[in-house]
């Protein structure tokens, strides 16, 4: 495991808001190299701009366009030590009204997308000697829920591909796991989906950064293979330092 994230170089999906822009910012103020991927070029840019971070705009439910915002990313920053897929589009529809492409869409941004951005990732990491791979996931991975089907689907398989990862994974010193907010956050996305009654305990996504932020500091020899809770690990991570 690292004891410091300084210079070390990450991949975040989904950082132009929510989440993702949290975790740009808290892995910024450790001192480490990003790369910032999401779909909503300029405020993308802005974000990139103000931590001197690469800003690589794409649509990821493309498979073209992953594969050369990936093959960017190691191009101008080098090997990538720690990839964080949180990306994700959640536009709840009824299974009769969820279209070929709709289904598509809501899919190869979760699945697709960390197939090509892992994969890649893959050799490198290994032949760096370590890296840290963590997938976005939800209650989506572990429940269904109604109007969700192509959204449920899409995290399920984030949590089996995980799992077999992070099998594969340890002789080349690469820890695999997947993490849900495990708390109500404050996002555009959730702004769009969430009733009053949860936009009332929502937080602010940065209270939920001390877990990633721990989590880019594993190899095999700390957490792999898990589904991890990121406020409750964050909030005993916080109570360690008090």
């Amino acid at each position: 495991m690292a004891d410091s994230l300084k210079g070390v170089t990450a991949v975040i999906t989904g950082a132009a808001y929510g989440l993702g822009h949290a975790i740009a910012r808290a892995y910024a103020a450790e001192g480490m190299r990003l790369a910032l991927m999401d779909v909503a070029a300029e405020p993308l840019q802005s974000l990139a701009d103000e931590l001197n971070a690469l800003a690589i705009p794409v649509d990821l439910s493309d498979a073209g366009q992953t594969q050369h915002a990936i093959d960017k990313a190691l191009e101008e920053l080098g090997p990538i030590r720690v990839l964080v897929h949180n990306a994700a589009i959640l536009r709840p529809l009824p299974f009769a009204e969820v279209t070929f492409d709709e289904w598509n869409k809501t899919v190869n941004v979760m699945l697709q997308a960390a197939y090509l951005l892992t994969k890649t990732c893959w050799q490198p990491m290994t032949d760096a000697g370590s890296g840290s791979i963590v997938f976005v996931s939800s209650r989506s991975g572990i429940e269904g829920f109604v109007d969700e089907t192509h959204y449920c689907a899409g995290k399920h398989a984030l949590e089996g591909l995980m799992k077999s990862l992070a099998m594969e994974g340890e002789s080349r010193n690469i820890a695999v796991n997947t993490i849900t907010p495990g708390m109500y956050m404050h996002t555009p996305m959730s702004e769009q989906n969430y009733p009053d009654e949860l936009k009332s305990k929502w937080v602010d996504p940065m209270l939920l950064t001390p877990a990633f932020v721990d989590l880019a500091k594993q190899d095999v020899s700390g957490t792999t293979g898990q589904r991890l809770d990121a406020w409750q690990l964050s909030e005993t991570l916080r109570s360690k330092e008090e």
